[in-house]
């Protein structure tokens, strides 16, 4: 199933639908949860379509077989985050391709011959283990949003990524398990700001405002659960104002989901409703690609079997960078 967050002219609240056709329509899960005489709450928000689990996905199912109203046109409805308060957002690095890349390309912008030592230690790390920090969970915007840039950056850049969404709470989790604590996935653009973050990334503490400002993490168009939809081999593209910026493909993660799920849930408990980002695909940012974004410029990211995700992205006023 893909399932979406979304709200109409005449109703602003949020409330959870399935797309249908081919993406042209949505179909309203507490309007036929209730047809088919169940609980309406169970779909009263994408937390609860994740905390309900299989039972819960099974009562959708059910409803939607029985469903006899009208879907409404996609294009009639506004489309957010389908997660729009997530439990916890965990950024990863899962390419080795995008590491390499925007390390050459942090090379040539600086006019370094070698890489930094925190690059190199980065390198090394990301051989034994996995790699992440966490992001901002309350600055999620979701697709055909406009993104106003911080007014401290001059240096706009999307990042092609896929969220795996946790459905099952789980500590120590044997990564032959793993997978069946994976709710679904969606697009996910972690928007930096490259200026800042080149200063930043010195500290050895990671990023920290070159990614915290509103906006900065885009995702949606919608949850695709798993059993639908698993990365094995997806293309993933950019697009900016139409045209192609990179093509690259979720086969070349050299970390997978279920290695992030069994890393991070050692000792800790990973919650239903948690984000893990893949990190950016091969050639997936504007830095590795050599161009950056510009005011007013139309960002797509696609994967195959999810969608598109579109934002577009506003310079503002500059100030003193921080």
């Amino acid at each position: 199933m893909k399932l979406a967050t979304y709200s109409t002219p005449q109703n602003s609240s949020p409330k959870v639908g399935v797309v249908t056709g081919d993406d042209s329509a949505i179909v309203d899960l507490a309007i036929a949860l209730s047809q088919a005489g169940f609980d309406p709450q169970v779909a009263g928000s994408m937390q609860n379509v994740i905390d309900g689990g299989a039972d819960g996905l099974a009562m959708i199912r059910a409803a939607l077989d029985t469903y006899a109203g009208e879907p409404l046109p996609i294009s009639e409805v506004r489309l957010h985050a389908p997660l729009p308060r997530p439990v916890q957002i965990r950024d990863c690095m899962c390419f080795e391709e995008h590491l390499v890349g925007s390390t050459q390309a942090a090379m040539r912008l600086s006019g370094q011959t070698q890489p930094s030592e925190r690059s190199r230690k980065m390198h090394e790390i990301f051989k034994v283990r996995p790699i992440y920090y966490k992001a901002n969970r309350m600055a999620v915007v979701g697709p055909d949003t406009d993104v106003h840039w911080p007014a401290y950056s001059k240096m706009m850049d999307y990042e092609l990524e896929m969220g795996c969404v946790i459905g099952k709470t789980g500590r120590d989790i044997p990564r032959d398990d793993a997978r069946a604590h994976i709710f679904g996935f969606m697009i996910f653009n972690d928007f930096s700001a490259r200026d800042t973050q080149a200063m930043e990334m010195e500290s050895g503490l990671g990023p920290s405002k070159s990614k915290d400002f509103d906006g900065a993490n885009a995702m949606g168009p919608w949850i695709v659960t798993i059993d639908e939809f698993y990365p094995d081999s997806a293309a993933m593209t950019v697009r900016v104002n139409g045209d192609v910026r990179s093509a690259g493909n979720s086969s070349t993660m050299n970390v997978k989901f279920e290695d992030l799920i069994a890393f991070i849930s050692t000792s800790e408990t990973l919650h239903a409703g948690e984000i893990l980002g893949s990190g950016t695909v091969g050639g997936g940012c504007g830095l590795e690609a050599g161009k950056l974004l510009a005011d007013g410029d139309v960002i797509e990211l696609e994967i195959e079997g999810i969608g598109v995700l579109r934002n577009r992205v506003f310079a503002a006023k500059q100030e003193d960078n921080l």
